[in-house]
């Protein structure tokens, strides 16, 4: 990696796919796309692509403002690393791998990926939270719309025994790099929903948003065992009544509310 790069900045407030058509056509560069401008980035200095441009605009009649900077390299990856922070919750401690372990803490290592689920937004959080209390040994537990797998990874270091599924491949490959990288297994893992499930469980947990909670209501409470726990996030506090209507055959536990985000614990009868 160079020290420098040069940053050419195209801002016009109209005919900005004319400037892109030709930037296009004179360079191979990354180049970003913004409301009002372009943004050419290059280990190359770009004088040549800038007078180009301004020589274009003048022959075309176009109004347009170009900026050459040349800016310091960084390491990109340190950046953004430094940037992703360890987190602790309940009795977990959430961490890149990049981040050292918390001794008093149960370790959890989620590098940041596609697939929703690093402990930080406040419905995971929750969960966690949640597991922390609920969940205990030789428990059967189901993650449904298991993401990264975390809450399941969660439920697994507190030895249950747990299934996960979502309706997203992706997140079922993500998930078994991560059990794979904590050095925690599962049962069982498949591509869908609670549907699929014939078993029932003492910890049923669902993050995923109200309507499809509402939706597929019926499949989560098939899965519950007599006075089993439904651990529910993903529900916006505008939503919570008509998630609770649809769950009013289940005792509430608790709400646990971070924001405008709800998590419910509800208690099978």
């Amino acid at each position: 990696m160079q020290e420098y790069y040069y940053e050419l900045t195209i801002q016009a407030k109209e005919d900005l796919n004319l400037f892109l058509d030709l930037i296009t056509a004179l360079s191979d560069d990354a180049v970003e796309e913004c409301d009002d401008s372009i943004i050419i980035r290059s280990e190359e200095d770009l004088k040549e692509i800038e007078f180009g441009i301004n020589e274009f605009a003048k022959a075309m009649n176009l109004e347009c403002k170009v900026i050459l900077e040349k800016k310091k390299n960084e390491d990109w990856i340190k950046i953004y690393q430094e940037s992703v922070k360890a987190i602790a919750v309940g009795k977990f401690y959430v961490r890149p791998e990049w981040c050292e372990a918390d001794k008093d803490l149960i370790d959890i290592i989620i590098n940041p990926a596609l697939s929703f689920g690093s402990g930080h937004h406040e419905t995971t959080n929750a969960c966690l939270e949640a597991i922390s209390k609920y969940v205990k040994k030789n428990n059967s537990v189901i993650d449904i719309g298991c993401g990264s797998g975390i809450l399941g990874i969660a439920a697994s270091k507190l030895e249950a025994e747990v299934d996960i599924c979502d309706t997203d491949e992706v997140c079922i490959k993500d998930s078994e790099v991560n059990f794979s990288l904590n050095n925690t297994s599962y049962n069982n893992a498949w591509v869908g929903s609670a549907l699929k499930s014939s078993k029932e469980y003492d910890i049923v947990i669902a993050n995923i948003v109200a309507d499809v909670l509402v939706m597929i209501s019926k499949d989560l409470k098939k899965c519950i065992k007599k006075d089993g726990i439904l651990i529910m996030s993903g529900i916006l506090d505008k939503h919570l009544d008509r998630v609770l209507k649809k769950f009013k055959d289940l005792t509430i536990v608790e709400t646990i509310q971070q924001n405008e985000w709800c998590t419910l614990v509800l208690k099978g009868n």
